[in-house]
């Protein structure tokens, strides 16, 4: 359960640093100043931030198999899952109701679907997997 949760991890990260390249290279941090985006910078960053972090302490976790780290992960990794649900929030609309070619459109915009999809269910799946795997299931 521990490698299992740890790939996941990893899957999810990969796809999260495509959203975030391409969250700023289509001028989130920029459109901060005119209020295009609707995603706050603080909500972007510590969404980041908090995933590192946590697979840092998983993979401490899986070296020292302390209890405490696998528990603290799965506390960075609920709060990274809300910070992840306040994107996705504010993602919908935008994606509803912009168009992909008007002048002012949110960074958010140009965010692929089955990335974003992918990204969320694979969150999902690794914070069932730390949990399972903090618990004790399968060890």
């Amino acid at each position: 359960m521990d490698i299992a949760a740890l790939v996941a991890w990893i899957v999810t990260a990969l796809g999260g640093f495509v959203l975030l390249g391409r969250w700023l290279g289509g001028g989130g941090l920029r459109q901060q100043q005119a209020g295009t985006t609707r995603f706050p910078t603080p909500v972007v960053f510590g969404h980041f931030l908090l995933a590192a972090a946590g697979l840092v302490v998983w993979i401490i976790y899986l070296v020292a198999d302390k209890d405490a780290l696998a528990w603290t992960s799965f506390v960075l990794l609920v709060v990274v899952a809300l910070l992840g649900f306040t994107l996705f929030a504010r993602w919908i609309p935008v994606q509803r109701t912009t168009p992909a070619n008007a002048e002012s459109t949110p960074a958010e915009r140009h965010l692929p679907v089955p990335v974003v999809a992918a990204h969320g269910l694979l969150g999902a799946t690794t914070l069932v997997l730390v949990l399972l795997a903090a618990l004790g299931v399968g060890s």
